[in-house]
This record gives C-alpha cells, structure tokens and sequence, in this order.
C-alpha cells in the first residue's frame, strides 16, 4: 500500500448517484489534501464525474466493479455479490490496499460484509455501529450501538462503552469521556440485569480511559452531559430514528409557522440568522458518517440521502479515524477490558 492515507470508495452506493458520491470525495480531498482514493463501481459513470473534479481525479485510481449491492438485497444474497463496488471496497481494506472503506449503501449488508470479511478485533466480541449526535453541549456525542446488534450482553455493552471512549477520544480530544449508559432511569435499581451489570463493571473498570457517569434516559442524549452514550442495537435505532424525525417534525413545523401569515413572514425575516443556525445544526448531513467500531479495519457508512457536504463529512471520519490509528487505540483499551472480565470471574467462582 502507498505510504499515503488511502480510502476505498463504494461509489455506487447511496440514493443520490456517482455524481453526488464524487462530489462529497472531492470536498473532502480539499480538506485531507494527502489522502489518497481507490474509487470503485462503474468505470464509465465515475471518469465522467471526475471530469468536473480534476483535484480528486489526480489522486484516485478507479477500478471498475461490474455488480451493485441493492437496497433491497438481504445481507445473505449481497455477500455473494464478489463483484460488487460494495465487496471490493471491503475486500481492499481486508488486503491492506486501503486504510478505510466508506460506502452509503445498504446497511445491512455493509455490516455483514465487513464483518465477515475483516474480522472482530481481538477481546472485541461483536463490532457496533457508532455516530456523532449534535448535543447542546461543548462537543457532538458518540452514540453506539445504533442498530448492528439488538440484543446485547453485559460484556458487550462494557466492550461498546470502551470502544465508543477510543472514538470519543480522537473526536473530540478528550483524555477521559464521560459515558452513560441509557436506561429507562438514572437510579441505581433501574433497567435490565444486563444494564445493571455493566454497570457494576464499568464502575470497577477505574484503569480504563474514561469516566462511567451512570445511567442516562433518551430525553438527555442532546444535553450535552456524556461525551459517550452506549446501548443495545435495538434501543439505539429507536433513539436515533426518533431524534432524527423529532428534527423533521420541528423544522416542518416552523417553516408552516412562518408561512402562516404576513406578521408570520416579517417574523420569519427578522429571526433569519437565528433559524439559518438551527437549520445547520439539526442537519444530518452536518454530522454523517456512522463507523462500525471493532473491526480489523476502518469501515463508514454514509446515509443514503446524504449530499455532497453529508458525503464529505463521512469521508471525513474515515480519514480521523485511519489517522489517529483507531483499530491500535481500541485493541489496547481491550486489554484493560480483558483483565476486568478475568478479575470478574475470579470474583463470581470464590462467591460460590
């Protein structure tokens, strides 16, 4: 692999085209200008996009792919899929050609191609997908797990919590984030056993590099009180999906208000700064890019609906990611995972 940062790009991912997809990379060139691309799907649709790009078509090499994962394909029927822009993404970073993988393709089958393909780290039992969520706080918060694994142990909600601290880390150059479990209380005796024990091992986890600040409820994830929040695929999905049409619904809303009336309108004119400052910060393209953390390598996945800045913005990601070294930090962090769980052990066979 070239001693430059390289990035492997599903191009044929996402519901806006190649030309949007290269649209984003070529912003986020202008950002990374060291970062290198190997652009994967139909030969003759990207070289006609970089023709409009001749700053990201002088670092990216294309390969052609000759399939594409849909978004309708089930995660068994795209794995099979050897010749997808998808696979050959993935299957560069598994063979050290690139650093990191981003597509905005189907999720599912991203998640299930990745794993497969590169692996869980070692300690790592089961990879998580995590997000940066805008908070009213100094810094976004990382939420995992969003969706890849719905129901969760103990051990694998401490394993999230350590590996979403790694991310935090690098994200918002913190030496100990605060993370919170979510729960259905902030008391002690509240929430599942699984909850309650990680908990409990987080607690006693006081060689790890973070701050366990208890439990959380879903109404707090924009408070800006945990750097960190982590929770089980099914109860994340729930709280993103919620947030994000809580956003819809509350710029739907206002643009109604605004138009209801002549006062409204003169209104709306007066408040402009303001409402353009909202608008900015509940835009998810401002803060796209979801990475499946446990992997032998870098993978992000980008909505679907993104833009070109949505775009840029989780290419972005990957980059950070590959250069603060992500897969070292958290295979490290384990460790201090790995010898909290023997103690734990040790603890449970001299309690009976």
């Amino acid at each position: 692999m070239s001693s430059q940062p390289r990035i492997a790009i599903d191009a044929m991912g996402g519901d806006e085209g190649v030309r949007v997809m290269m649209a984003g990379v070529a912003l986020a060139r202008h950002r990374h200008e060291g970062l290198r691309f190997t652009l994967f799907g139909d030969e003759t649709r990207i070289k006609a996009a970089l023709d409009h790009h001749p700053n990201l078509r002088a670092a990216s090499e294309v390969v052609h792919a000759s399939d594409v994962v849909a978004a309708g394909d089930k995660p068994s029927v795209a794995i099979r899929k050897k010749a997808s822009s998808m696979s050959m993404a993935i299957a560069a970073v598994k063979a050290g050609e690139a650093g990191a993988a981003v597509s905005s393709g189907n999720t599912g089958a991203l998640m299930a191609m990745a794993k497969l393909a590169l692996r869980t780290m070692p300690g790592v039992d089961r990879p998580a997908l995590a997000a940066l969520l805008p908070t009213l706080g100094a810094n976004d918060v990382v939420m995992l797990d969003l969706g890849a694994n719905t129901e969760c142990d103990a051990r694998n909600l401490v394993q999230f919590a350590v590996m979403g601290a790694a991310y935090a880390r690098i994200a918002f150059d913190l030496e100990r984030p605060r993370v919170r479990l979510m729960n259905i209380g902030t008391e002690d005796m509240k929430g599942t056993e699984e909850i309650r024990d990680a908990a409990a091992m987080l607690r006693a986890a006081t060689n790890l590099p973070l701050s366990f600040d208890g439990f959380t409820e879903g109404d707090k994830i924009g408070r800006g009180e945990a750097d960190v929040i982590v929770s089980d695929g099914f109860s994340g999905n729930v709280a993103l999906k919620t947030a994000e049409g809580t956003a819809r619904f509350v710029t739907d809303l206002l643009r109604t208000a605004f138009t209801s009336s002549i006062r409204s309108k003169i209104g709306f004119l007066i408040s402009k700064p303001a409402m353009h400052l909202l608008k900015h910060h509940l835009d998810p393209n401002n803060h796209n890019g979801a990475v499946f953390l446990g992997l032998n390598g870098v993978v992000v996945k980008s909505h679907g609906s993104a833009n070109d800045k949505g775009v840029a913005n989780a290419v972005h990601v990957a980059a950070r990611l590959l250069e603060e070294d992500i897969t070292r930090r958290i295979a490290a962090d384990m460790a201090g995972v790995s010898a909290l769980s023997a103690v734990a052990s040790k603890q449970e066979l001299a309690a009976k």
